[in-house]
């Protein structure tokens, strides 16, 4: 992670006006400790709201929580005559989409187009993509590419050419990429534009809690916060969920811990209709060695030679499948998996080799430099010897149904990227069409007009209310928490992971209802749901940030566990990143969508071109 942050209020040396002082980051691997260069980069304080500062701006024009690729792409193309808030729980740039190690594509290559991109990612959704939203996606891809690289994007190339690299399942090479950390050069352009911005404001470690309502018409007026050790409410003619995906309600995931399902969570309890929650992808290629994060090896690794075998050096992969290690993610993944059922004596722990020596040393230096030095932190030489790997959690294809312009059923509520279900993905995402995702839909609020905002009926603040607890109470409340945190992963990866069947899932679903239960009987939740709309709260005890995390996040983790189950359990069939042991064939009569809204699910009809 790289980039600019806070560490105090300062002056401009060469005058009066105060201004952000920050450090910059050095690039480090992916799990390194972060080192420092020396001297400090200013930003005047309108642009940049730092923790240091005690006032919380009560209106915005927009809203966008959260600061990954999604989020910083939505914000930069808002008109600049709005006030925009960029919010983030964490610092920007530590998103999804600063890990994103593949690439982005788009049919820039004079032997592509833009129809062989629909046509690979229909392939790969397996039945379920919306033609017209794919259709959209792939035709505005060369010219979103056009503006990264106008941002400042650096993207490899090859002499003057941008340098383009295949994947699995893509029939052209048309993924762009800087080295193997393109998530990072993209998310860490696009948060210097942002800083640069007069209008943008960029608040972070502060989290959404809540959706704010208009009681009478239902339209999206704003969200409650928890910020500096209080919770408030912040106006907003348009908010916009940005917050990425739930990968940490499994136990094995490439996500980083701030993907705990925030978005879809609040806007499920406020009433948004959800989409395709099943759908899943683990990404076959996860570092898997002890004491190590769940590091991603990326895709690309495979698109450029690597050989996927196993203990007795064979390439199993085409016993599944006639495109080997290059067939979709779902189908590797579930050829991983299988094989490791067959042979493993422990398949939970067991894993399979990514073998990189088949790609020319000097190719894997140039094009894989983080990779190799992630292996080698784990004592992995990549020129001598292959990779342990298994599958884990990597992208949901599922989440709040928004139409092209990236509106929700709740008027004044959008939602962009992963936290979004446009109808791209269908089943089963193509490589590298999660980043366009993001860039192509973001763009889409450059259409947003005042006329477009949420007209505020004004309601009196009222009085600040304590939440106030004794200190036993207090730390049983939080002992429940940890010890659900720990638990509720391990079941939905037990339940609801690369093979599902009804018996698990059944049994999962009772045990998340009880545990739902459990914490909506806790002090803070009860007294949460007690707050009126416009009610700040206060708190009186010293851990407040760190055990309110806790607790929101819990709260999260436990609807996304409910909402995929569920959803798992009403698809009667597989397709793509859903697969059924007790159903393991496609049925024609779901080649439809999963609409959730509250505790309703039913089928919706994909759209067609």
């Amino acid at each position: 992670m790289i980039g600019d942050y806070p560490l105090f209020i300062t002056h401009d040396p060469s005058g009066d006006a105060p201004y952000v002082a920050t450090a910059t980051l050095t690039p480090v691997p992916y799990g390194g400790k972060p080192s420092y260069r020396t001297g400090l980069t200013h930003y005047p304080l309108p642009r940049f709201l730092t923790l240091s500062q005690i006032e919380f701006p009560s209106q915005f024009d927009v809203l966008v929580v959260g600061a990954g690729a999604a989020g910083l792409y939505t914000a930069l193309c808002l008109p600049e005559s709005l006030r925009v808030g960029l919010i983030t729980k964490e610092t920007v740039a530590l998103s999804a989409s600063d890990w994103a190690q593949g690439g982005i594509a788009a049919a820039i290559a004079p032997n592509d187009s833009p129809s062989l991109h629909i046509e690979d990612t229909i392939h790969a959704g397996a039945g379920l993509c919306d033609v017209t939203a794919v259709e959209f996606l792939a035709q505005q891809a060369p010219k979103c590419i056009k503006s990264l690289v106008d941002l400042g994007v650096a993207f490899d190339r090859h002499g003057q050419a941008l340098a383009l690299t295949l994947e699995a399942a893509h029939s052209r090479n048309r993924v762009l990429h800087a080295a193997d950390t393109t998530g990072r050069e993209v998310t860490t352009t696009l948060t210097t534009q942002v800083l640069r911005r007069p209008n943008i404001q960029v608040i972070q470690q502060a989290l959404a809690l809540s959706l704010w309502l208009e009681p009478e018409t239902g339209h999206c007026q704003g969200i409650s916060l928890f910020y500096q050790g209080a919770i408030t409410w912040v106006r907003a003619g348009a908010v916009v969920l940005a917050t990425g995906g739930g990968g940490q309600v499994f136990a094995q995931t490439t996500n980083p811990a701030v993907s705990t399902g925030d978005g879809v969570a609040i806007a499920w309890r406020a009433g948004a209709i959800l989409r395709d929650l099943e759908f899943v992808q683990f990404h076959p290629t996860a570092l898997t060695k002890s004491g190590a994060d769940r590091f991603l090896i990326s895709e690309a690794v495979r698109g450029e030679g690597a050989h996927l075998v196993d203990d007795e050096g064979r390439r199993f992969a085409f016993d599944y499948h006639p495109a080997g290690e290059l067939a979709p993610r779902d189908v590797v993944s579930r050829a991983i998996f299988s094989h490791l059922q067959r042979t493993a004596v422990d398949p939970a722990t067991a894993y399979v080799w990514l073998d990189m020596r088949p790609i020319p040393e000097e190719k894997i230096r140039l094009r894989f430099p983080n990779i190799v030095k992630v292996c080698q932190r784990w004592g992995i030489d990549v020129f001598h010897e292959p990779i342990p790997v298994a599958p884990a959690a990597h992208y949901w294809m599922g989440g709040i149904a928004t139409d092209l312009n990236n509106q929700t059923n709740i008027p004044g509520l959008y939602a962009v990227g992963e936290t979004a279900s446009t109808g791209v993905h269908g089943a089963n995402r193509l490589a590298s069409n999660s980043l366009l995702e993001c860039i192509v839909f973001g763009a889409q609020l450059a259409n947003l007009t005042p006329a477009d905002l949420t007209q505020h009926t004004e309601t009196p603040a009222l009085p600040t209310k304590e939440f106030k607890i004794d200190a036993s109470e207090w730390q049983n409340q939080q002992s429940q928490l940890t010890i659900l945190r720990e638990k509720l992963p391990r079941l939905v990866w037990q339940s609801a992971g690369i093979c599902r069947e009804q018996s698990t899932l059944s049994v999962a679903i009772a045990t998340v209802e009880s545990w739902q239960q459990d914490f909506a009987a806790l002090p803070l939740s009860q007294f949460f749901l007690s707050l009126q709309p416009n009610e700040p709260v206060s708190f009186n005890f010293s851990d407040t940030d760190q055990q309110l995390r806790l607790w929101a996040e819990t709260g999260n983790l436990l609807d996304v566990a409910y909402l995929i189950l569920k959803s798992a359990a009403f698809r009667t069939e597989s397709r793509g990143g859903h697969f059924r042991l007790d159903y393991p064939d496609s049925n024609p009569d779901w080649q439809v969508h999963t609409l959730v809204q509250k505790h309703q699910w039913w089928q919706s009809l994909i759209m067609k071109s």
